[in-house]
Formats: structure tokens, C-alpha cells, sequence
């Protein structure tokens, strides 16, 4: 294991019960009760070298697939399948816009961020308020063609989750969606939308989803090869 996992974090909590490993990041951390023998512990991650090395090497190339941004002018950035060219001019204040395809980004004179700074904020600001425009609108409009009723609709930035519908009715989505081509946000709120129906993931549910997404499959699909490269990483 000493070439994919040169080192081991054991964190121990006097809270803890139980034992757990997790693989976060190409880094492996493990969870102890306090006082738990440390030579136990190695034991347990070695016998289980051979899913830790499997996850490990599939986390390391998803890290390498992640886009990586400079956050400068002339810059694309996806958006629902096409792309926007950045587009960067000197202001009073920071500002954020489109303009056609241009995504514009007026940096504020008196800001202390350096340019990169100042664009990434603008430019993820813009995305999360566009995001709330649109999923919202989509939100409220499959629910009305379904006879369905949606409580809240908002927007955040998630590590585990494109989603999630409460027992209340409210959804949440992950603004970073519209990184990924329409088809893919079109599925995600279907997907959503049909636990209005079903707050589980049975075959009845996704006959639901199937009803108000014909075909969702592929997209499914895609942004679960996908989904990890849909991330406007900060500077």
C-alpha cells in the first residue's frame, strides 16, 4: 500500500464507538474510539489495503479530471452545455453579468483581493443567483404540468449531494448544476420533484422520474461519470 497510500490519519474522539475509515480526497482517515491501540487500527486498514488502494487510485484521477481555472480575461466557462467567455473591465464596484456570451466581471478598484480573487467571488456569485433563477422556474413549472406542489426552492454549494427534497416539500439544489449540460438539470429536478411522490429511491419512484423525464437514464449517467468535474474551484 506504501506507493498509493504513503500515510494514515487516526483521529480519535472520546464520543466515538465504533471504528471507521474514509477515504476523502486520495486521503485515508480513520476514526477510533479514544484509547482504541493504534497497532489494532493499522491492522484493520491493512486488511482492507485492497478497497483502499481501489479507492484511492479512482479518487486520485477524479481529482486530475477536476477543470482548473487562472480566472482571467477571455477565460470559458461551462454553462447548461454551452460555454461563456469571461470578460473583465475596471469598476467603482464588483459586479457580475451577462452579456450574450460574454459572462462580464467588473472588478471593484478599492477591493484587498488579488484580480483572480475578486473574478472567482463575482463569477460563483452570478452562478449561484442564475441557478436559483432557473431551477426554481423549473422547478415550479414541472411541479404545475404534474399536479405537484414544491415548498422552498434554494441553492448551495454541497460535497455529497446534486439535490434534496425534505419531508416538507422543500428542495435544495447544488447550484454548481449548471455547469453540466441542460438535459442533466432537467433530470436532477425531475429527480427531485418526483420525491414530492416518493421520498425513497424504489422502482416506483423512478417510474416517477421516468414519467417526467423520459429517458433520464443517459443523463443519470452522465453526471455520475460527470458530476465531479462540474466545480468552479476557489483561488
Amino acid at each position: 500500500m506504501a506507493k498509493l497510500l504513503p500515510s494514515v490519519e487516526i483521529r480519535y474522539s472520546s464520543r466515538r464507538r465504533t471504528i471507521g475509515i474514509e477515504v476523502r480526497d486520495a486521503q485515508v482517515v480513520v476514526r477510533a474510539p479514544r484509547g482504541f491501540p493504534e497497532s489494532q487500527l493499522r491492522a484493520m486498514v491493512a486488511a482492507k489495503s485492497r478497497w483502499i488502494e481501489d479507492k484511492v487510485a479512482r479518487q486520485r484521477q477524479r481529482l486530475h479530471d477536476r477543470p482548473v481555472y487562472q480566472y482571467c480575461d477571455a477565460e470559458y466557462f461551462p454553462y447548461l452545455g454551452g460555454r461563456l467567455r469571461l470578460k473583465v473591465s475596471q469598476g467603482a464596484r464588483q459586479e457580475c453579468w451577462r452579456d450574450g456570451e460574454d459572462l462580464v466581471v467588473q472588478l471593484g478598484r478599492r477591493s484587498r483581493q488579488s484580480e483572480p480573487q475578486q473574478i472567482h467571488a463575482a463569477v460563483a456569485a452570478w452562478y449561484r443567483m442564475r441557478a436559483l433563477e432557473v431551477l426554481e422556474t423549473k422547478t415550479r413549472r414541472l411541479c404545475l404540468n404534474a399536479g405537484l406542489r414544491a415548498g422552498k426552492v434554494s441553492v448551495r454549494a454541497t460535497r455529497s449531494k446534486w439535490g434534496h427534497c425534505t419531508r416538507l416539500g422543500d428542495i435544495q439544489y447544488n447550484w454548481q448544476i449548471l455547469l453540466a449540460p441542460e438535459p442533466v438539470v432537467d433530470y436532477l429536478v425531475a429527480h427531485e420533484v418526483s420525491h414530492l411522490v416518493q421520498q425513497n429511491h424504489s422502482p416506483a419512484f423512478w417510474r416517477q422520474v421516468e414519467r417526467l423525464c423520459p429517458g433520464y437514464q443517459s443523463w443519470r449517467q452522465w453526471l455520475r461519470e460527470h458530476g465531479h468535474t462540474l466545480i468552479l474551484p476557489a483561488v
